[in-house]
């Protein structure tokens, strides 16, 4: 939402409303929009209050976390839109109402416990109070109110940040006084929609053994987009879904516990519109077209293959796709995640969880991904190989028992290592890997990753420095990692399987890097793995990994000395029509360190900005005081503003275990990337000034060699919590994304806003 509208909406709520003109939809959703959602979302909310829609607010809160990494059994699941309809069956699965009880209702109860105990405007927050996503929550009822209150006085809402105005506190109180009503419809297709949905789901509900197969391949592989018609400009999103009841009828999902468990009856494949608030943490989206629907047809409908039976359901048909769905042509199967791979290895890099730390503690702090070309994939090319492998390719995790974990990892690991022997004999056979072998079919084919330590972003083209790894994936690298991290993921699971599916990721990011190592010159192989597993990773290298090629030939002519940077200058060069986001600020080359296409303005900010990118601590000892993602609001003197991203890359001197990840960090080489784009969901700190005041907050970041000479440039130019305006500055990263890419925009997260 603009800034102009948050202010006007503020104005006209200044005073109380008449009763007459209360309407949750129009007065009430708006307010928990602006002050609320960035923190109460996704499956992380506090006490899952997710208050991003009146189904939502009804629901209310449960004291059962779903992030819990000790639990034995698996909980229960608790997907809002899916798991219960009506507020009754949300309080058989033991949640409570947070608004029944007018000036009683917990809402209104936290909202004068936030007022009352209201953090000084501009101050830094007590050292004591605990911000962090993993602090105890403790969910009181309404009977339990007045000890939490006596007990946690700060811990009112909203949390440690600026609150309500006045007008937004008094209309919420009047609301929750006169019975917190809920009106609104919910969102509907339009008439344009509606007769796309109807061509999707017409192809999707095809009958025949064949069609059917491949109609639940392509669920698999979109139940979790936020699907979006290109020949529609409404910002309606949509998700596919299992029902029970065909087209024209009311949609009546089967909620199984993941997308390709027994549905236990007909399946109807529907789609329907995403209600609630769209929230950019779990908006991965995904375009619907004309075509987009021929390529579906092409690739799934048109060939002349043909499944003779259906498959089934069950652990095993769950633990190998690559078996569950062989008689669709791999080709297909490769061909469609490539066209949108962007979509694809967002879905388990930035992931739909909200907390991804069991995946993202796996991988660097920034790497490029690449894909092996379908023409030179032998699993595709060779149908005896293919047969060879498949039983290999099952994943772990699929079966839970907590004493049978080691039993499990045990035997998951000789088969993906028995794999790659295979895979590394097989391909030494072959004409040596070179450029042809990387796949070039559009601008999904380079992409960056950031992680910032329990989420990552990823985003089209090369960004940032040349970085330390390098992923090449094939089709059963990246099909293995969408199963394991996307498919047969369960947030809700237990430790059991929780563990086998982050121990499994690092197996398969260790796949990933052995084969961009067959790029590199034989020579170089074992030095180049082996700055990637300094120290104990040395260990995880002998124990748990099967060995590199060491000797089969590249097809590259790459020099003996830094072949990794003199591969990506020639990838650069020779893939550059397909390099989405040029990156002139961390990787100049001629003085002329900015975007040539941006107006003079941005120009002059850019180049002075660049000073900051691709440093190092030892070259910027201001890194060490920032978190890893900040983002940087510079207004315009001619009006408008820029946004930029600071992302601190924290170095590793391996990123092979699970746990001591704070002991295998390298500080003295984090580096910093800075690019005008806003590249996370979920901002660390915000830092906003004026175009003047570029060169001198540069400067200061420059000079800074202390804590007190950081807490200086914060004090000067940050936007604490506690910032008059802070809401307003928040929301505005979000207006930015929504100008310069509409399709991605959704309200930005604070969970993990910090306490600079």
């Amino acid at each position: 939402m603009p800034i102009f509208f948050l202010l006007l909406a503020s104005l006209l709520v200044s005073q109380p409303l008449s009763a007459a003109s209360l309407s949750y939809s129009r007065d009430v959703q708006p307010i928990l929009t602006a002050k609320c959602v960035a923190c109460h979302a996704c499956y992380d909310a506090p006490c899952q209050l997710n208050l991003g829609s009146a189904t939502g607010i009804q629901r209310g809160a449960s004291r059962v976390p779903v992030y819990n990494g000790k639990r034995i059994e698996a909980d229960a699941t608790t997907r809002l839109f899916v798991d219960a309809q009506t507020e009754e069956g949300w309080r058989a699965r033991g949640f409570h109402s947070v608004l029944g009880g007018g000036d009683a209702a917990l809402v209104a109860r936290m909202l004068e416990l936030g007022r009352s105990h209201a953090p000084l405007p501009g101050s830094k927050l007590p050292e004591d109070l605990d911000i962090g996503i993993r602090r105890e929550t403790q969910c009181p009822r309404p009977e339990e109110f007045a000890d939490f209150a006596r007990k946690n006085p700060r811990a009112g809402m909203p949390f440690a940040v600026t609150g309500l105005s006045d007008g937004e506190y008094a209309t919420l109180r009047q609301w929750l006084a006169e019975g917190a009503s809920l009106d609104g419809e919910p969102l509907a297709a339009n008439a344009s929609e509606a007769a796309q949905i109807a061509e999707w789901e017409s192809l999707l509900n095809r009958p025949g053994t064949s069609e059917q197969l491949a109609a639940r391949w392509l669920y698999e592989h979109l139940f979790l987009a936020h699907l979006y018609f290109v020949q529609g400009a409404s910002g309606h999103f949509f998700e596919l879904v299992r029902s029970r009841t065909p087209s024209g009828e009311a949609v009546d999902v089967i909620a199984t516990r993941r997308p390709n468990d027994d549905p236990g009856t007909q399946v109807f494949y529907r789609l329907r519109p995403i209600q609630g608030v769209i929230v950019h943490k779990t908006h991965i989206t995904y375009p619907l077209s004309r075509g987009k629907l021929a390529r579906v047809e092409e690739l799934f409908f048109a060939g002349d293959w043909k499944a003779e039976a259906l498959p089934g359901y069950g652990p095993q048909r769950r633990a190998n796709p690559f078996e569950t769905f062989a008689a669709i042509p791999a080709r297909a199967r490769y061909l469609f995640m490539l066209d949108d791979a962007e979509y694809f290895v967002r879905t388990f890099i930035r992931g739909p969880v909200c907390r991804g730390q069991i995946a993202t503690d796996v991988i660097r702090d920034h790497f490029w991904t690449l894909f092996q070309a379908p023409d030179h994939d032998l699993y595709l090319t060779d149908a005896a190989y293919r047969e060879q492998v498949t039983p290999l390719l099952a994943l772990p995790g699929v079966q839970d028992d907590l004493a049978q974990l080691p039993l499990y990892w045990s035997a998951s690991r000789a088969r993906r290592n028995a794999y790659e022997a295979a895979r590394r004999e097989a391909y030494s056979h072959l004409p040596h890997p070179s450029w042809s072998h990387i796949w070039a079919g559009n601008d999904n084919a380079l992409l960056s990753i950031f992680r910032q330590h329990d989420s990552a972003s990823v985003r089209k083209g090369l960004i940032g420095a040349v970085p330390q790894t390098l992923w090449w994936l094939d089709f059963p690298l990246l099909e293995r990692t969408y199963y394991q991290l996307v498919v047969n993921f369960d947030v809700f699971g237990n430790v059991s399987h929780q563990a086998q599916t982050r121990l499994y990721f690092d197996l398969i990011r260790n796949g990933a890097e052995q084969n961009f190592l067959r790029l590199m010159p034989p020579a170089q192989r074992q030095a180049i793995l082996g700055d990637w597993y300094q120290y104990s990773g040395k260990l995880r290298l002998w124990l748990d990994y099967e060995g590199i090629d060491r000797h089969t030939p590249s097809g590259l002519r790459l020099p003996a000395d830094h072949p990794k940077a003199a591969f990506a200058e020639r990838l650069l060069e020779r893939y550059g029509t397909l390099n989405a986001r040029p990156d002139p600020l961390n990787r100049c080359r001629d003085g002329r360190c900015f975007r040539p296409a941006a107006i003079p303005a941005l120009q002059r900010i850019d180049q002075r900005l660049s000073s900051l990118a691709a440093r190092s601590l030892a070259e910027l000892p201001a890194i060490e005081y920032l978190p890893e993602a900040t983002l940087l609001r510079v207004e315009l003197d001619g009006g408008g503003r820029e946004v930029y991203s600071l992302l601190r890359n924290r170095a590793h001197s391996n990123v092979a275990f699970m746990l001591g990840e704070s002991l295998r960090y390298q500080p003295e080489k984090d580096t910093l990337t800075l690019y005008p784009e806003v590249l996370t969901s979920y901002p660390n700190f915000l830092f906003s000034l004026r175009e003047g005041e570029v060169n001198a907050f540069v400067a200061s970041l420059q000079q800074a060699r202390n804590a007190a000479d950081f807490e200086r440039i914060v004090l000067r130019w940050g936007v604490r919590r506690t910032h008059p305006q802070f809401w307003a500055l928040f929301h505005d990263l979000s207006e930015h994304i929504r100008e310069t890419d509409p399709v991605e925009a959704g309200i930005l997260d604070m969970n993990r806003y910090q306490n600079l």
